[in-house]
């Protein structure tokens, strides 16, 4: 299952420091602080938001058969162990590659234009102008109807275009053959509907889930390739998520760009310090340019991830006492800005 050896992956990066529970809140993408630092913490990016319809019944089951299979142990508190074996388990890796940080269940997005506008072709092409919308999603309809009306599509030239862009990009994608399958067979024309998550997982053998997993690292991958194909990038528009920080963070990283100080912030946004580090901390994680230089020295960096590294923890109640003339707020930082 590759459920349970990405979650494998997440606790194994975790390092027994959170609860079960935050590797529920990573792959559900919840969009809080703790979570969003997490990512940069221990370098998750990958996984965040890549389920956000994960029910707790199903990751709890699934976490369970790790606990069945020996793989770790939890307490009372909800805090886990990986075992000698999980740990050996969780270094095998996934066989599939995520960039869900980038696209955070949008890709979904993409595909329903996607399918909505290959069916409207399909049924143009046979001079069918009624059909039913494998898309019922209002917003899904009005991209797609606008993308045919800009492009022309009465004409007959977008059909080929698309279908050569599509053909062109999937042949040029480092995914599996079965993965470029899955894209395809979930795509709807007409007399031709596309496969359903049960239908594929019966024709593959494998488990639903493993299916859709395998569909979404097919959708990530080919997102990454499709700028570079005129038509499949204007289907893809606005699907990377190009400001990453929750909408609070972003209200303070415009006044911190802007040269406010952290008090300053907390006048002018009437919040508590500890929310606006709190913000600096994830702008911190997004920008690769962040001054962390205006709060804490080099020195000072390098003896935090030293304290890591010696310890191989990232704990901050531990790493304040071996380094206790910083605060929280500038080990938090390098926790997740790092020294370039």
């Amino acid at each position: 299952m590759i459920l349970q050896q990405i979650l494998l992956r997440i606790f194994a990066q975790l390092n027994n420091e959170r609860t079960i529970s935050a590797a529920f809140h990573l792959l559900r993408g919840k969009r809080s602080g703790q979570t969003i630092q997490d990512v940069g913490i221990f370098k998750l990016h990958e996984y965040f938001s890549l389920l956000p319809k994960l029910s707790r019944e199903k990751f709890d089951k699934e976490v369970n058969m790790l606990l069945q299979y020996n793989y770790l142990t939890i307490d009372d508190n909800g805090y886990y162990s990986m075992t000698a074996s999980g740990l050996k388990k969780s270094e095998i890796g996934v066989e599939c590659s995520f960039y869900s940080w980038d696209y955070r269940g949008n890709e979904h997005i993409f595909f329903a234009r996607l399918s909505l506008i290959v069916q409207a072709l399909s049924y143009q092409a046979s001079r069918k102008k009624q059909f039913i919308p494998i898309q019922r999603n209002e917003e899904i309809q009005h991209f797609a109807k606008q993308f045919l009306i800009a492009e022309h599509y009465q004409s007959g030239h977008l059909q080929n275009k698309l279908f050569q862009e599509i053909i062109e990009s999937l042949e040029k994608l480092a995914i599996t053959n079965k993965q470029k399958e899955l894209l395809v067979n979930r795509l709807t024309g007409m007399n031709i509907p596309g496969l359903t998550w049960q239908q594929l997982a019966f024709n593959e053998k494998m488990s639903e889930m493993d299916v859709q997993l395998n569909y979404i690292s097919a959708l990530h991958n080919w997102l990454r390739e499709i700028p570079n194909y005129p038509y499949l990038a204007k289907i893809a528009e606005n699907i990377r998520v190009k400001i990453p920080l929750t909408g609070s963070a972003f209200q303070t990283a415009q006044l911190f760009k802007q040269g406010y100080t952290i008090d300053q912030i907390v006048v002018r946004r009437g919040l508590k310090q500890s929310t606006i580090e709190d913000h600096l901390v994830e702008l911190a994680m997004n920008e690769r340019l962040f001054p962390i230089y205006d709060f804490i020295s080099i020195d000072d960096q390098k003896k935090v991830l030293a304290a890591i590294e010696d310890y191989n923890t990232k704990k901050l109640k531990v790493l304040h006492e071996i380094v206790p003339h910083l605060t929280y707020f500038q080990i938090r930082l390098v926790l997740a800005k790092g020294v370039e």
